[in-house]
């Protein structure tokens, strides 16, 4: 026996130091992300102070806030097929935006631009927040040979964050959040639905200006009992990771910080809590932000609304279970405006509705068209949404503004109307819409719109609109008044635009930072058959 000893231990130490190869993680705390102390004592410093007048009748403000819905799925904006009734009303009773953006055409970064008044890559949150990277050979190996990873591409890293670095990802502690600045100035602040601004205990709701959550953390969360739905599952990644973890850890349904079960279709029941919670704070002003996660993946819809679309004609069971999550949006909708009614509080009661991005061109059930691209693209299919702001008495009903305007006014407007100081020490980028509403032949709210994710940009001035993808080499000029699917690259015949708005991109870009943790790879979108990977 004595003899097989040493080639034993060779074969061991080879097979160990194989597995260390293959499978110890290359996670570094270089990653980590410092707290900026100074503006954290700052913001402490600004909530605490008292307000000047507490004797002011304050609005109450509601957000609604759909889950990868794209504007042309709507019947506001032309759809035939879809029925949202309720939109469509909320629409008639205040202003309808035709050329509305948000800040990024993804969930996470487009949220922190809404939540802060502020561009998101002004503090860092320019790309979405990581959950895993591909830490070690043997994951690298997996993901690139035994994983359908649709449109994704993956980067190959040498060094990713580690652990502890990765839980740093999400809203910085020092921005202030539209929820602390209401309840600085004596709002009730809730949040019923989707947070997705970090997972740590730091980034919290309950820790991040909102006095109620009733909801998830993670991007995603589903019916518990998906047995009552007709279900589609997609192929690929990103759907199959969310069927196997769409009810488990940060996607558990909770209220407050306690996980619950919900045995309501989850549309149905983030409806039916923000009805309660508009019931139950009518006599004090109050905050409510209502992120839905319909109709994000997973696809799930009752039968009967199913049957509907069938009977409209709709025989691909993959849209007819998406209009349907549209459908149980705008039933959703329709139940929280009817509340405000019920209670005589519309005079008194400010409300938002728009999408967080473009539709999710993956799930093949929406395209955007006729606009260029969706979800995960800077093409005006990813970034331009739909938006509606309804103020009884204040705004005039079926208003319709074809000026530009963007997510980041809503905390403008709800600063202006609470009559909210802001903090000195931090630009706000935003505009009050009520006041533009009401001025006429004032200037446009933005004299240019722009973005950031990686090595995507975008600047819209004007008519004009600029795309830029530094990965594939994409320099797109775009006339959006004669053009707005984007057909037509004007770039080469237009070299004093291009230059003008890549000056104009520059200066703006000379007031952010650098992203604070890495990405994770990018999505290809393919236009004309030339891929056009968007930084994720």
């Amino acid at each position: 026996m004595k003899k097989f000893r040493k080639p034993l231990l060779a074969i061991a130490l080879i097979l160990t130091a194989l597995a260390f190869w293959a499978f110890w993680p290359l996670g570094s705390d270089r990653f980590e992300i410092p707290q900026d102390e100074e503006a954290i004592k700052a913001k402490e410093i600004f909530l605490k102070e008292p307000i000047k007048d507490t004797s002011l009748r304050r609005p109450n403000i509601i957000v609604l806030v759909a889950d990868d819905l794209g504007k042309t799925d709507l019947p506001i904006y032309g759809n035939q097929i879809v029925d949202a009734p309720n939109i469509t009303a909320l629409s008639q009773e205040g202003a309808l935006f035709n050329e509305a953006y948000v800040t990024a055409p993804i969930c996470s970064p487009s949220r922190a631009g809404l939540l802060t008044g502020r561009y998101q890559q002004r503090f860092g949150y320019e790309l979405q927040p990581v959950n895993r990277y591909r830490s070690n050979r043997f994951i690298k190996w997996a993901a690139n040979n035994l994983i359908d990873l649709q449109e994704l591409e993956f980067i190959d890293y040498d060094e990713v964050p580690s652990e502890k670095a990765i839980a740093q990802q999400g809203l910085p502690v020092q921005e202030i959040t539209i929820a602390d600045l209401l309840k600085k100035n004596g709002y009730q602040t809730g949040i019923v639905g989707k947070w997705h601004q970090g997972f740590s205990e730091q980034f919290l709701p309950l820790r991040r200006g909102f006095d109620y959550h009733y909801g998830f953390y993670e991007a995603y969360s589903y019916f518990d009992d998906s047995t009552k739905t007709i279900n589609v599952h997609h192929p690929g990644v990103m759907d199959s990771h969310i069927w196997e973890t769409g009810t488990t850890g940060a996607a558990a349904k909770r209220r407050n910080d306690k996980i619950i079960e919900v045995k309501e279709f989850y549309t149905d029941a983030l409806a039916k809590e923000a009805v309660q919670y508009i019931e139950q704070n009518k006599d004090k002003p109050f905050f409510l932000y209502v992120p839905f996660n319909a109709p994000h993946t997973p696809f799930q819809a009752y039968q009967k609304d199913v049957d509907h679309y069938r009977s409209k004609g709709v025989n691909d069971l993959n849209k007819a279970v998406y209009y349907s999550l549209i459908t149980g949006l705008d039933k959703a909708i329709g139940e929280i405006n009817d509340k405000v009614k019920a209670l005589n509080l519309e005079e008194n009661t400010l409300i938002f509705f728009l999408s967080d991005n473009g539709g999710a061109t993956y799930t093949h059930a929406t395209d955007n068209a006729p606009l260029r691209g969706g979800k995960m693209s800077l093409y005006e299919g990813g970034v331009n949404v739909p938006f509606v702001l309804k103020w009884k008495g204040k705004v005039k009903p079926a208003s319709v503004v074809e000026t530009p305007v963007s997510s980041l006014d809503i905390f403008a407007t709800a600063a202006a109307v609470s009559a909210s100081e802001l903090p000195k020490d931090r630009r706000y980028d935003g505009v009050d819409l009520v006041s533009y509403l009401n001025t006429d032949g004032g200037p446009a709210p933005h004299s240019a719109l722009c973005w950031r994710s990686g090595g995507n940009k975008a600047i819209r001035k004007g008519d004009w609109k600029l795309v830029i993808n530094q990965t594939d080499k994409i320099t797109a000029l775009f006339n959006l008044k004669n053009d707005k699917a984007e057909l037509h690259n004007l770039a080469a015949a237009n070299a004093a635009k291009v230059g003008e708005l890549k000056k104009d991109l520059s200066d703006w870009e000379s007031g952010l930072i650098k992203p604070l943790w890495p990405g994770n790879g990018y999505y290809k979108n393919v236009f004309e058959g030339k891929t056009d990977r968007f930084s994720l």
